[in-house]
């Protein structure tokens, strides 16, 4: 099963987190805007020693982002508005679901969605 990382998740798999052992050596597929999130974050935490090394890592693997995703993923976010989602998940969210891949979060507000798999 190949899955789609959102931010949180590769976050936890830098941090060891051993609810993410088992997705240590899946190959991570993201977004350019999810690597941009997590090069701010890891720039924020832990410098820009440890940000680039994971851009550099990341970006063969970061997919574009194409304006029909972000229009759909717009939809989704208007659909679920009762719910905290930001954009860059919605994006990543309905990637996931255009490229065949299970969404990999442990943000809450996933939990229980179609093509989730979620771990805190």
């Amino acid at each position: 099963m190949k899955y789609f990382f959102d931010t949180y998740a590769i976050i936890e798999i830098i941090r060891e987190n051993k609810n993410y052992e088992r997705y240590f050596e899946e190959e991570i597929v993201t977004s350019v805007l999810n690597l941009g999130e997590l090069y701010y974050s890891l720039l924020r935490e832990k410098g820009e020693n440890e940000a680039d090394k994971w851009h550099e890592k990341l970006r063969q693997t970061a997919l574009a982002v194409n304006p029909e995703i972000i229009r759909t993923a717009m939809k989704f976010r208007h659909d679920n508005k009762n719910k905290n989602l930001s954009f860059i998940d919605c994006v990543g969210y309905k990637m996931a679901e255009e490229k065949g891949l299970v969404f990999l979060t442990g943000d809450q507000e996933f939990e229980g969605l179609h093509n989730v798999e979620f771990v805190k």
